[in-house]
């Protein structure tokens, strides 16, 4: 069987990223003769995966995703690839993973609150006005055979704004690693907390997520504030202005109770230091953070824009409120210093996810190749 897979870049922190490496290394097993179409990826000891380099010169965003998408459908059709599957918004794939969610949502949800002129600015903005143009295209495309959506809230949002049935949307939750993610974490609890002067008998809330605005930072510390002495926050992620949220902090008294560490090549420890997880998102259609934080047995407080609110919903694993809403997360935040509902969620959050495997995830995807090319596969 041959799969033709499409990333435009490679962010290390990324979770689509991280999802197509997973599913990747699990697909070559599988004997799937798999190319990758992209600017540029790592290195990879999988060598029956095969990397097909399409970087035409670009200067800016736009003129990036534009280029690409033009130079990539033209070295498909060249190549005569067989089942397309991309990650990027394309009208010449066969399936589409909406790992970023739904473009015209997010703005929405990003600019419910800005004013006047800049929801204008954003609006006329032309990448923006791009990716919402392209996106429905593709939506509307003949060729589009499947959507993999990352959440059930992602697959609702494509069907009541583009029309697209049902029988195409499949939700495919992200993988998680429920051995390298597990309460055996809490082993680094007391080195994590020493480490950032973190009193033992504090509750720590922990943020995971890069790109602070969108992941919500600022409403965390901002309902921290609420919350009296015995909490923390910790920080984890890349931004380009965390000055801005040290300074924040700061200014609201907090300077002793908020950590912010920058971008972590292995945050793990953080997850064993935490008591609770927080990720009062604007919009994310599947956050990894939070999948591995209830596969750490720690109780999630979300969004009700995050893909991992539904599971945290449906398995008494967690709560939820309104992006931006300071005290309502203060509330949940609050209730969490509850030993007794961190522990019975936290254990609920765990055994939701444990059937997240990668084994799980590629039965599903060789089960969709396999209904889309009439073909059976062995193994």
């Amino acid at each position: 069987m041959k799969l033709a897979v499409v990333r435009q870049r490679y962010t290390p922190f990324g979770g689509a990223e991280r999802f197509l490496e997973n599913a990747l290394a699990a697909l070559a097993e599988r004997n799937v003769a798999v190319t990758l179409y992209t600017r540029q990826w790592p290195q990879t000891p999988m060598k029956s995966i095969a990397t097909r380099i399409v970087d035409p010169f670009h200067v800016g965003g736009l003129w990036r995703d534009i280029g690409f998408a033009r130079a990539v459908c033209r070295a498909l059709e060249r190549d005569r690839a067989g089942l397309v599957q991309s990650h990027e918004r394309l009208t010449c794939c066969d399936i589409f993973r909406a790992g970023d969610g739904v473009h015209a949502v997010w703005l929405d949800e990003r600019l419910r609150r800005a004013s006047f002129a800049r929801r204008l600015s954003v609006r006329i903005n032309p990448h923006h006005r791009y990716r919402i143009a392209i996106e429905r295209r593709m939506f509307a495309s003949a060729r589009l055979k499947a959507v993999i959506c990352n959440s059930g809230m992602v697959r609702d949002e494509i069907r009541e704004r583009f029309g697209v049935p049902e029988e195409r949307l499949h939700v495919v939750y992200n993988a998680v690693d429920t051995d390298a993610y597990s309460p055996d974490l809490r082993s680094h609890r007391l080195r994590v907390r020493a480490r950032h002067h973190i009193a033992e008998s504090s509750t720590v809330f922990l943020l995971v997520g890069s790109g602070f605005e969108r992941k919500g930072a600022a409403t965390a510390i901002d309902a921290l504030a609420r919350l009296d002495s015995r909490s923390h926050l910790i920080v984890v992620g890349r931004d380009k202005h965390l000055r801005r949220y040290a300074e924040r902090a700061r200014a609201l008294g907090l300077s002793g109770r908020v950590t912010i560490t920058g971008p972590q090549a292995d945050p793990r420890p953080y997850y064993g230091a935490a008591d609770a997880f927080v990720l009062p998102t604007l919009y994310d259609p599947c956050p990894n953070a939070a999948l591995e934080a209830m596969a750490c047995a720690l109780p999630v407080v979300t969004s009700i824009k995050s893909g991992a609110a539904e599971l945290a919903l449906a398995n008494d694993a967690g709560l939820v409120c309104p992006a931006g809403d300071a005290a309502g997360l203060a509330a949940h935040m609050r209730a969490l210093h509850d030993p007794a509902l961190r522990a019975r969620m936290g254990g609920n959050g765990r055994e939701a996810v444990l059937p997240l495997t990668s084994a799980a995830m590629t039965q599903r995807l060789l089960a969709l190749y396999r209904d889309l090319l009439g073909a059976t596969l062995t193994g």
